[in-house]
């Protein structure tokens, strides 16, 4: 599925809290694909903005045509025009590319203070822009602002007392009759108290009401806890991409605007706590990131520094060294090729309950060639021990070691508490494992050859089918481990470390010199 595809036509902000660098954080952090196009540099901090380079219109009209003639956006957001030319520069790309879904942030002043669209740019935004809006976003002081500069009938709104959300929404309808579909004003400059009158002093400032206005008298106030922070910087930018990431996703605007709102009182809350002066937002707090590229899990869990070490023991443990050299005593040999088919025996069950667990036909079918690939090894324990004079009834009648009880019955309790994923975890080492012991082998020079009793058992391990079946099992954790959250990923690797260790007490069993 193509991810929503969201314009931001705004200023670029050096320090990366607000403009366009704030509008890519939340895009990512939504799964949108974010485009841009730049109305104006500025040199700005958490301190405030010193200076600002307004882009030619002409070359900001050239980068959205670049991009809605191309790629196409579900969502238009506009952030700091700077200048009267560039605001009908945007509304004629607007309307030359039919876009349907507009959010305009004016950004007529910025968090610190600063003017940041002069008084003809915004009568030009009152009469190109806000017509074409589906979601126009204005704080309270660019309210007053813009009903004074469209000189609406209503009185002064710079000097207007405001003593509850009635008065907002008042307000916010003389702007909802500038012609965007809906309104909505921020309340982050109205702290309010409990009963949702204006607080007067900071002890009664409780909460915060954003209020959204809408067709046929629509209302929707959304309340948040009041947050004393100076981690406000990029607020409105960041909130109104938010916004159109929600409407790019096919959210109707009052579920947009509620889940951008709930966004962004956590990001303030989640703040990173950069800068002295206005701090940027924290954009992914509801994200989080994969300690590895989809496609290579195993590769980072046999990489870690956890995992490395135990593993190296494993793969490289004496009595695997000793197979190697043909040098382990028979007597082991023999000892351990009864209890791996013991083992073996447990591990087929083990398997079968991955089949029992999962949950689709493709998973069963997995786990089935798994047990397939078993059963066939377990025949070749067979053969070998009767190369040894061992019977089939011998073997089936040994007594199980404690270092293979302990082990089948880890996995097997791991199987029945925990989801299907545990348990192939935990089926991990041995399956791959055995492959990377045999493949080491093969590959080290000091492997004999000829003359070594283990050496077609080593090659075995190596074969097509040993490979197939490790090549198999590596893809199920692949296809499976990006769409775990890192504490479960942390937990399955605890339980992988476990289970390799169960593996060198099963090498243990018996001696290797």
């Amino acid at each position: 599925m193509a991810p929503g595809r969201v314009l931001l036509v705004a200023g670029s902000d050096c320090s990366g809290g607000a403009g366009l660098e704030a509008g890519q954080k939340v895009l990512a952090a939504q799964t949108c694909y974010a485009m841009t196009a730049t109305t104006a540099l500025t040199v700005q901090n958490t301190k405030g903005v010193s200076d600002i380079h307004v882009v030619p219109s002409e070359f900001v009209e050239r980068q959205m045509d670049a991009c809605l003639g191309d790629i196409g956006a579900d969502v238009v957001v506009t952030g700091m025009l700077a200048a009267a030319d560039t605001v009908e520069v945007v509304a004629r790309q607007l309307v030359k590319h039919a876009v349907s879904t507009v959010v305009v942030d004016p950004v007529v002043v910025s968090t610190s203070g600063a003017r940041l669209l002069p008084v003809d740019a915004v009568r030009s935004l009152v009469q190109h822009l806000l017509p074409l809006a589906t979601v126009l976003m204005p704080n309270l002081p660019e309210v007053k602002i813009l009903i004074d500069e469209a000189e609406l009938d209503f009185p002064d709104s710079r000097s207007a007392t405001i003593q509850s959300t009635a008065d907002v929404e008042a307000l916010g309808r003389r702007i909802q009759a500038l012609g965007p579909a809906w309104v909505l004003i921020k309340g982050g400059h109205l702290p309010l108290r409990t009963d949702l009158t204006v607080a007067t002093t900071t002890a009664e400032r409780a909460v915060v009401v954003d209020v959204l206005l809408g067709p046929d008298n629509f209302v929707l106030r959304l309340q948040s806890p009041w947050q004393d922070s100076t981690s406000t910087h990029g607020t409105g930018c960041s909130l109104a991409a938010a916004i159109s990431s929600g409407l790019a996703k096919g959210l109707d605007v009052p579920d947009a605007v509620r889940a951008a709102c709930r966004y962004v009182e956590a990001a303030i809350r989640t703040a990173p706590g950069l800068g002295s002066g206005h701090g940027p937002l924290g954009h992914f707090h509801s994200t989080y990131h994969l300690p590895f590229s989809p496609g290579y899990f195993v590769e980072y869990l046999l990489a870690r520094p956890d995992v490395s070490a135990v593993w190296r023991s494993f793969v490289h443990h004496p009595f695997v060294l000793a197979l190697g050299h043909g040098t382990l005593p028979l007597p082991s040999f023999k000892g351990y090729i009864v209890q791996d088919y013991l083992f073996l025996i447990q591990f087929s069950r083990a398997c079968a309950l991955a089949a029992y667990k999962a949950n689709n036909v493709a998973d069963i079918d997995s786990a089935s060639q798994t047990t397939a690939y078993i059963l066939r090894e377990m025949q070749l324990h067979i053969k070998y021990c009767a190369s040894f004079g061992i019977s089939l009834s011998e073997m089936q009648a040994t007594e199980e070691h404690q270092a293979c009880t302990a082990y089948t019955r880890y996995v097997l309790d791991v199987g029945h508490a925990q989801d299907r994923l545990a348990l192939h975890m935990a089926l991990a080492p041995c399956i791959l494992g055995y492959t990377a012991a045999a493949r080491m082998l093969c590959a080290r020079p000091e492997t004999r050859r000829g003359g070594n009793p283990y050496w077609e058992w080593i090659r075995s391990y190596a074969d097509d089918d040993n490979r197939r079946a490790a090549d198999r099992y590596a893809a199920l954790l692949e296809d499976e481990m990006p769409s775990q959250p890192p504490s479960r990923i942390e937990e399955l690797v605890v339980i992988f470390i476990q289970a390799i260790k169960m593996e060198l007490g099963f090498w243990d069993m018996f001696p290797h010199a």
